[in-house]
């Protein structure tokens, strides 16, 4: 562990400890590199890898804070490494989406409000007006997935979520399924998953999910090339 590691750590406990809660304000520098026996070289490089984690912020001419440590705060960087992800590492990613979508699904089946029932129903609706338009199918689709998970209550659970549905990897799979005629399958995919939702059935949401995504799963291991990049030329 390096010198910087651990005055990260450091840091880390004080939070942790409840000693420096969310929202607080950090001491002076040198005040706090000498409460932790640290130089102030070490401490500068800890806090700046901190601000980088999002766990502190550093507001100009008042002083350093932590921050409110929310999930989609302290998660939000999980998406910028995904998005690197190739080859294999991208069907791990889906088989990782596989183990967590379904149960969420299910989840927001039993706690679904109807305002949020009915955000999930005008997402459907854009894709099913946007059969070939495959920047608009994207980017409904990844919000109809997002009103589902953010209908679970669990803000924890959404962060993680978020970050793994690579936006990247939805235009490819997008792409492909136009091409291949097949963009009317996956949007009846989606109309069975809301259709579970409203009647609030969680093994059928869980089960049309699960199809869903392995659907998915299915078209990157068929088109995943042998240098790991996605094939989606027709």
């Amino acid at each position: 562990m390096s010198l910087t590691d651990k005055a990260i750590g450091r840091i880390r406990d004080l939070i942790q400890s409840g000693e420096l809660p969310p929202g607080a304000k950090l001491p002076p520098e040198q005040q706090l590199a000498a409460e932790l026996g640290l130089s102030r070289n070490l401490m500068r490089e800890a806090v700046k890898a901190l601000v980088v984690a999002r766990v502190l912020e550093i507001r100009r001419g008042d002083g350093t804070y932590v921050t409110s440590l929310e999930p989609e705060l302290l998660l939000s960087s999980i998406g910028s490494a995904v998005e690197l992800l190739r080859g294999d590492t991208l069907l791990e990613l889906t088989e990782v989406r596989r183990l967590f979508e379904p149960v969420a699904t299910a989840l927001a089946a039993t706690r679904i409000s109807a305002g949020e029932l009915a955000e999930v129903e005008r997402h459907l609706d854009a894709m099913r007006a946007a059969r070939e338009d495959v920047e608009r199918l994207n980017e409904h689709d990844a919000a109809f997935h997002r009103a589902v998970v953010v209908a679970t209550g669990n803000a924890t659970l959404a962060a993680l979520l978020e970050g793994i549905s690579s936006r990247t990897v939805r235009a490819r799979v997008w792409r492909g399924l136009v091409d291949d005629n097949a963009a009317a399958r996956t949007v009846a995919e989606h109309e069975t998953i809301f259709q579970a939702l409203a009647a609030g059935d969680a093994d059928l949401a869980q089960a049309a999910a699960l199809l869903h995504v392995s659907t998915t799963e299915q078209w990157l291991r068929e088109h995943l090339e042998p240098n790991g990049t996605v094939n989606t030329e027709p």
